[in-house]
């Protein structure tokens, strides 16, 4: 990966967070015998407590088979506060193929252009393995973003083109403009990195000062978009699959997505104890309700 860009996710992955997230990183990383420990989120960004903090537990081994990640839910005593976890667990090898644009899924290089912090590591060996993970995940991106967006904007038509996309590949409950509040909060971060990534992908690009261009052969450009066709066709299925297992492995399930959909689309969802027994059973039920209110 080239030096530049590597430097530049480098730095991104080293930003300051809570030493009570430190914490609970530092205890997930010890207890399950991780590499690395990820922090991301709209909590990393603001530095608040509330909500749910997001991390990502990335295992030692090679890519595993199967739907991956497994999602949990903790909760962690701080004071007299409780703090709540949502926890997506992995190995490291699949985040890797992941990003690399190795698997058919597109939540990862997605997820991870945005920024994120390495709460805790292994060693130094580790912490090298999630950046040059992530620097991958940018590649893999800013690729797609290349074919997918205008003949020539600036980094954020690029970046809108792109997460307008996957959201509408994959299966998820964003309110529409989502894209918007991402670029908005993120801009210096994606406006630094999609140069950094086209170089270090070997996408040939003009930069006036103003606006971007990026120089995608014909037949470059029809091969990101075969392989796009293909990843935006089985997206929702991929997505459908990994909710139906949470559904059996997510503890507290039912009151995570809840949570999640009134968040992000405003949209009360009242749990009742059959909701907690009977997540999948109770899904078509609540998806209406959420769809009907968005109507």
């Amino acid at each position: 990966m080239s030096q530049p860009l590597s430097a530049l996710v480098a730095a991104s992955l080293d930003r300051s967070m809570i030493d009570c997230v430190r914490g609970i990183a530092a205890t997930l990383g010890r207890e399950t015998g991780a590499r690395a420990v990820l922090f991301y989120g709209s909590n990393l960004r603001t530095g608040a407590l509330d909500g749910v903090l997001d991390f990502y537990v990335l295992l030692p081994g090679p890519r595993e088979s199967g739907i991956w990640p497994r999602v949990g839910y903790r909760e962690f005593d701080h004071g007299v506060r409780t703090l709540r976890a949502k926890i997506a667990t992995m190995r490291i090898g699949t985040f890797q193929a992941a990003a690399a644009d190795e698997t058919l899924d597109t939540t990862i290089w997605t997820r991870f252009v945005q920024p994120s912090a390495i709460a805790w590591a292994a060693d130094d060996a580790a912490r090298d393995e999630v950046t040059d993970a992530i620097a991958a995940a940018a590649v893999t991106a800013s690729r797609y973003a290349a074919a997918l967006g205008p003949d020539s904007g600036d980094a954020a038509a690029y970046w809108r083109a792109l997460f307008r996309a996957t959201y509408a590949a994959e299966f998820r409950v964003e309110a529409s403009g989502r894209e918007e509040q991402i670029i908005g909060v993120n801009r210096a971060h994606l406006d630094a990195l999609l140069p950094a990534a086209w170089s270090a992908g070997g996408v040939a690009f003009a930069d006036d000062g103003t606006s971007l261009r990026p120089r995608l052969s014909a037949c470059d450009r029809t091969r990101v978009l075969a392989r796009w066709r293909t990843r935006r066709r089985l997206g929702k299925p991929i997505n459908v699959a990994r909710l139906i297992r949470a559904a059996f492995t997510f503890d507290g399930a039912a009151r995570y997505a809840a949570w999640k959909i009134e968040r992000h689309t405003g949209v009360h969802v009242p749990i009742t104890g059959w909701h907690e027994r009977h997540p999948v059973l109770a899904a078509p039920g609540v998806l209406w309700r959420v769809w009907r209110a968005k109507r």
